[in-house]
């Protein structure tokens, strides 16, 4: 059966400070449906100062999940990781993880926004630096002892439910990204399917005599919605998940490789880009995939159609499968 996925990202760019609190309120209801369903994981992620309110809080949105959830996972994917205080980042995850009994999975990324950098106070141009010390600092400080971090001896509590450590990934798409989790024997989660990247982490698993596996997108990994009918879905909701795609692409540069990397400028150009998907229960159910992920709050999408797609499937999808 194929590993499942509801992405939640929060985008509302038309939101008030009341339609935008029941949308988040929509999510916790989703997440906690998702999970009686038996979905595996809720998908989060981070941006900051968008004009669409993207979610820049994504381990207090994974606390409120925890709360209401009994069972699923929430994978963070992915945070960035310089923008972190490293000794603060080690309590909240370890606190997650002791709440949730085992259930965050968290991948840390540099991004590719430098306003991001910017708005945060933090150079651009130290990223690399950033997360090696952030990696390295998450690591140490989960084991419970005393280390030095910057020149001064900490004692980071209390320690995670999670052994040896929370899941966590290095993410990325660079030869350095796969470096880095080789060296310190951490899983490598490429924003894209890359085989070449995949066979140069391995090689460096080799020459650290470390131990890894990477955790890879497969070739086309479409987000989804499931509608009765699609034709009417792509004509009253398009927009929505356009939105999405034009603003996602206008933040990457020629170089960024993603697997939901789109080109599209309109509508019809975007549903025949096959990024994200407009599909029938049955249709998605015939789907060869490894893993399938329904994104029903896709670019401001009414709540109510959201509760369509999640329904469908949900009660037809997951039976079919």
């Amino acid at each position: 059966m194929p590993f499942t996925v509801v992405r939640m990202n929060l985008v509302d760019p038309d939101a008030t400070a009341q339609s935008l609190s029941a949308r988040y309120r929509a999510a916790l209801e989703m997440a906690a449906y998702a999970d009686d369903r038996g979905i595996d994981t809720v998908q989060t992620e981070e941006h900051h100062g968008t004009d669409n309110n993207w979610l820049p809080s994504p381990f207090a949105f994974a606390g409120a999940v925890f709360g209401a959830t009994r069972r699923i996972a929430v994978t963070v994917s992915a945070i960035i990781g310089p923008l972190y205080d490293p000794l603060r980042l080690a309590e909240d995850i370890a606190v997650l993880d002791l709440v949730s009994g085992g259930r965050l999975v968290t991948v840390s990324g540099i991004g590719y926004r430098p306003a991001e950098y910017e708005q945060q106070g933090v150079a651009w141009g130290r990223r690399g630096k950033l997360q090696d010390e952030l990696l390295e600092t998450l690591l140490k400080a989960w084991t419970g002892e005393e280390f030095t971090f910057r020149g001064r001896r900490v004692r980071v509590t209390p320690r995670p439910f999670t052994e040896p450590h929370p899941m966590l990934l290095v993410g990325g798409s660079s030869r350095a990204a796969a470096n880095r989790a080789a060296r310190l024997g951490l899983p490598f989660f490429p924003s894209a399917h890359l085989p070449e990247l995949e066979a140069h982490y391995n090689e460096k698993l080799a020459e650290y005599g470390t131990e890894g596996f990477c955790m890879m997108p497969a070739a086309e990994t479409p987000l989804l919605h499931v509608s009765e009918d699609p034709d009417r879905t792509w004509a009253e909701y398009g927009e929505h998940f356009l939105h999405e795609a034009r603003m996602y692409a206008s933040w990457q540069s020629k170089d960024i490789r993603s697997a939901v990397k789109s080109g599209a400028t309109t509508v019809e150009e975007l549903r025949a880009e096959g990024v994200y998907r407009v599909v029938t229960p049955e249709q998605c159910a015939a789907l060869e995939a490894d893993s399938l992920v329904l994104h029903p709050l896709c670019g401001g999408m009414p709540v109510d159609e959201a509760w369509r797609s999640l329904h469908l499937f949900c009660e037809r999808v997951l039976p079919a499968l």
